[in-house]
């Protein structure tokens, strides 16, 4: 069994163990900067100093016609930043900030088979890479153009507001090759880690959007509650985490059956989430406490 585990600011190095139990030894080791030695290999890894006393150093400011609410990287270099109703583009950089591409908003619905005609305006604001980098998912605040009416947030599902769009962008090209249909004012957006699916919060409907990716097509609409928001997927691609921000709970999401299955009570104003690489802990800011909770998803308990 071959382990690859790295620090920051350390060289990898390749760890080697007849079993789980040794492995795990070898990789704590190296978290703590002891010397571990296995049946084949001995690696020594500098100590890391404690997270509180780490900082990170400012190595370049991006500046331009931007005004970015969100900004998203791809994993593999790239990185975009969505610039919402200000701009109406997606500016795309490469690993050392520099400007690939100015990607506007505006779109022919009809083109994409939709029943509007002309040409209309988005507001990116959040965006999520396919797992391959390949693509990015741009949520739109709203739509602008006949029709169409700015969103709010302040809103409810009986107030009328129109529908919105997701655009998805090639990186290869930087143009728009896919436009999905979601709710109204879409907010977070989240691509499964399989590839297969891409989800959206619609904060003025109170729902997600479930769409497929090869097509388009929207293979579900699910009922969340009011305000959601965050969203994160799990690591097998079968379960989705949303935050309803308007309450205290974070609603569970079968991805298969596109039914929300359970809720986890975290506290006030769940907003962003994140999943640790593992599955196993799901971390919350909570908007209305100023804290962050962070959720044992294995024994159904906030641990801290």
């Amino acid at each position: 069994l071959i382990a690859t585990a790295s620090c920051a600011g350390t060289n990898t190095s390749d760890v080697a163990a007849d079993d789980g139990g040794a492995l795990a030894e070898a990789v704590e080791g190296l978290v703590a900067g002891e010397t571990t030695t296995t049946e084949s290999t001995t690696t020594t890894a500098p100590a890391r100093p404690p997270a509180n006393t780490l900082t990170m150093e400012k190595l370049k400011r991006i500046t331009g016609d931007i005004s970015p609410k969100s900004v998203v990287a791809s994993g593999n270099g790239e990185v975009t930043a969505q610039n919402m109703m200000y701009r109406h583009t997606v500016t795309a950089y490469d690993s050392d900030g520099n400007l690939i591409a100015t990607i506007p908003d505006t779109v022919t619905l009809s083109d994409w088979g939709f029943d509007h005609e002309g040409e209309f305006q988005g507001a990116p604001v959040e965006a999520a890479f396919v797992p391959d980098g390949s693509a990015v998912y741009v949520s739109n605040y709203s739509m602008y153009g006949p029709g169409f009416s700015e969103g709010s947030d302040k809103c409810s599902p009986s107030d009328g507001t129109p529908p919105s769009f997701l655009y998805r962008i090639s990186s290869e090209d930087w143009q728009v090759d896919q436009v999905v249909a979601a709710g109204a004012v879409p907010k977070y957006v989240a691509v499964t880690p399989d590839g297969s699916k891409v989800l959206a919060t619609n904060w003025c409907t109170y729902d997600m959007t479930i769409a497929d990716t090869d097509t388009g097509e929207v293979l579900a609409t699910v009922d969340i509650g009011r305000y959601p928001r965050g969203l994160v997927v799990s690591p097998d691609s079968r379960t989705a985490y949303v935050a309803i921000m308007g309450g205290s709970e974070i609603a569970v999401v079968d991805l298969e059956s596109a039914a929300v299955t359970s809720s986890i009570g975290v506290g006030q104003g769940p907003r962003h989430l994140v999943i640790s690489p593992d599955g196993q802990y799901l971390y919350t800011t909570l908007n209305a406490e100023g804290r962050v909770a962070k959720f044992d998803l294995g024994t159904g308990e906030v641990v801290s």
